[in-house]
Protein backbone atom coordinates (compact mmCIF):
# COMPACT_ATOMS: atom_id res chain seq x y z
CA UNK A 1 0.00 0.00 0.00
CA UNK A 2 1.38 3.42 -1.15
CA UNK A 3 2.35 5.66 1.68
CA UNK A 4 0.40 8.59 0.39
CA UNK A 5 -2.97 7.19 0.23
CA UNK A 6 -5.11 7.63 3.20
CA UNK A 7 -8.01 5.38 4.72
CA UNK A 8 -11.76 6.56 4.06
CA UNK A 9 -13.88 6.56 7.08
CA UNK A 10 -17.73 6.14 6.72
CA UNK A 11 -19.34 9.26 6.38
CA UNK A 12 -22.55 8.21 8.47
CA UNK A 13 -21.38 10.61 11.62
CA UNK A 14 -21.66 13.79 8.89
CA UNK A 15 -25.13 12.70 7.72
CA UNK A 16 -27.89 15.19 9.34
CA UNK A 17 -30.64 13.70 11.33
CA UNK A 18 -28.46 10.74 12.99
CA UNK A 19 -27.35 12.21 16.65
CA UNK A 20 -28.26 10.04 19.12
CA UNK A 21 -31.32 12.46 20.71
CA UNK A 22 -33.07 11.62 17.07
CA UNK A 23 -32.98 7.85 17.76
CA UNK A 24 -34.54 8.80 21.26
CA UNK A 25 -37.14 10.88 19.47
CA UNK A 26 -37.32 7.97 16.79
CA UNK A 27 -38.19 5.08 19.56
CA UNK A 28 -40.96 7.47 21.30
CA UNK A 29 -42.70 8.34 18.14
CA UNK A 30 -42.60 4.19 17.59
CA UNK A 31 -44.00 3.80 20.80
CA UNK A 32 -46.64 6.32 20.69
CA UNK A 33 -47.39 4.55 17.34
CA UNK A 34 -47.50 0.90 18.87
CA UNK A 35 -50.12 2.31 21.71
CA UNK A 36 -52.68 4.25 19.42
CA UNK A 37 -52.93 0.89 17.68
CA UNK A 38 -53.52 -1.09 20.19
CA UNK A 39 -55.97 1.68 21.54
CA UNK A 40 -57.77 1.60 18.04
CA UNK A 41 -57.61 -2.20 17.91
CA UNK A 42 -59.34 -2.71 21.30
CA UNK A 43 -61.68 0.66 20.54
CA UNK A 44 -63.45 -0.77 17.27
CA UNK A 45 -64.82 -3.57 19.17
CA UNK A 46 -66.26 -1.63 22.13
CA UNK A 47 -68.97 0.56 21.73
CA UNK A 48 -71.11 1.96 23.91
CA UNK A 49 -74.72 1.83 23.81
CA UNK A 50 -77.29 3.39 25.59
CA UNK A 51 -78.52 0.21 27.26
CA UNK A 52 -74.78 -0.84 27.96
CA UNK A 53 -72.36 1.96 28.17
CA UNK A 54 -68.89 1.77 27.56
CA UNK A 55 -66.61 1.32 31.28
CA UNK A 56 -63.35 3.14 30.08
CA UNK A 57 -60.30 3.04 32.22
CA UNK A 58 -56.81 5.20 32.02
CA UNK A 59 -54.03 4.77 34.09
CA UNK A 60 -51.36 7.21 34.59
CA UNK A 61 -47.79 6.40 36.43
CA UNK A 62 -49.32 7.68 39.35
CA UNK A 63 -53.17 7.49 39.15
CA UNK A 64 -56.34 5.49 37.54
CA UNK A 65 -59.09 7.12 36.13
CA UNK A 66 -62.63 5.57 34.96
CA UNK A 67 -65.79 6.67 32.82
CA UNK A 68 -68.72 4.94 31.60
CA UNK A 69 -69.77 6.32 28.53
CA UNK A 70 -72.38 6.43 26.16
CA UNK A 71 -70.99 6.37 22.92
CA UNK A 72 -74.30 7.54 21.12
CA UNK A 73 -74.97 10.55 22.93
CA UNK A 74 -71.55 11.37 24.17
CA UNK A 75 -72.10 11.82 27.15
CA UNK A 76 -70.03 10.83 30.65
CA UNK A 77 -72.73 9.37 32.53
CA UNK A 78 -70.47 8.08 35.52
CA UNK A 79 -66.89 8.83 36.81
CA UNK A 80 -64.40 8.42 39.39
CA UNK A 81 -60.70 8.87 39.69
CA UNK A 82 -57.86 8.84 42.51
CA UNK A 83 -57.98 12.56 42.48
CA UNK A 84 -61.36 12.58 43.41
CA UNK A 85 -61.94 14.97 46.47
CA UNK A 86 -63.78 12.40 48.39
CA UNK A 87 -61.53 9.52 47.51
CA UNK A 88 -58.53 10.97 47.55
CA UNK A 89 -58.44 10.62 51.76
CA UNK A 90 -59.14 6.98 51.57
CA UNK A 91 -56.01 6.20 48.99
CA UNK A 92 -52.93 7.01 50.94
CA UNK A 93 -50.93 5.47 47.63
CA UNK A 94 -52.67 6.56 44.03
CA UNK A 95 -50.66 4.13 42.02
CA UNK A 96 -51.59 0.44 43.25
CA UNK A 97 -53.74 -2.15 43.32
CA UNK A 98 -55.94 -1.60 46.00
CA UNK A 99 -56.62 2.22 45.13
CA UNK A 100 -57.77 0.70 41.49
CA UNK A 101 -59.93 -1.73 43.21
CA UNK A 102 -61.38 1.37 45.77
CA UNK A 103 -61.81 3.65 41.95
CA UNK A 104 -63.91 0.22 40.26
CA UNK A 105 -66.04 0.04 43.25
CA UNK A 106 -67.22 3.61 43.58
CA UNK A 107 -67.53 3.88 39.54
CA UNK A 108 -69.80 0.97 39.89
CA UNK A 109 -71.79 2.64 42.81
CA UNK A 110 -72.28 5.65 40.70
CA UNK A 111 -73.48 3.74 37.68
CA UNK A 112 -75.82 1.78 39.92
CA UNK A 113 -77.16 5.01 41.21
CA UNK A 114 -77.62 5.90 37.79
CA UNK A 115 -79.57 3.23 36.68
CA UNK A 116 -76.80 1.02 34.67
CA UNK A 117 -76.46 -2.25 35.33
CA UNK A 118 -74.60 -3.55 32.18
CA UNK A 119 -71.31 -2.20 30.57
CA UNK A 120 -69.11 -3.17 28.08
CA UNK A 121 -65.28 -2.69 29.68
CA UNK A 122 -62.99 -0.73 27.66
CA UNK A 123 -59.52 -1.76 28.95
CA UNK A 124 -57.77 1.13 26.46
CA UNK A 125 -54.06 -0.25 25.16
CA UNK A 126 -53.32 -1.49 28.35
CA UNK A 127 -53.32 -5.14 29.05
CA UNK A 128 -56.02 -6.84 31.52
CA UNK A 129 -53.41 -7.35 34.01
CA UNK A 130 -52.42 -4.72 37.31
CA UNK A 131 -54.21 -1.74 38.10
CA UNK A 132 -56.72 -2.57 35.36
CA UNK A 133 -57.91 -6.16 36.63
CA UNK A 134 -57.76 -4.86 40.03
CA UNK A 135 -60.35 -1.92 39.22
CA UNK A 136 -62.42 -4.46 36.58
CA UNK A 137 -62.79 -6.92 39.51
CA UNK A 138 -63.71 -4.12 42.04
CA UNK A 139 -66.41 -2.76 39.82
CA UNK A 140 -67.85 -6.79 39.41
CA UNK A 141 -67.71 -6.63 43.16
CA UNK A 142 -69.74 -3.68 43.69
CA UNK A 143 -72.37 -4.97 40.82
CA UNK A 144 -71.57 -4.60 37.74
CA UNK A 145 -72.24 -7.02 34.97
CA UNK A 146 -69.29 -7.45 31.96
Amino acid sequence: MPTNMYVVRSAKHLLPGRHSWDLVLMKNDRLKKAALRRKYHVRKKVFGMPDRPRLLVFRSNRHIYAQIIDDVAGATLASASTRTKGLQDQLPNAGNTKAAEIIGEAVAKQALGVGIKCVRFDRNRYKFHGRVKALAEGARKAGLVF
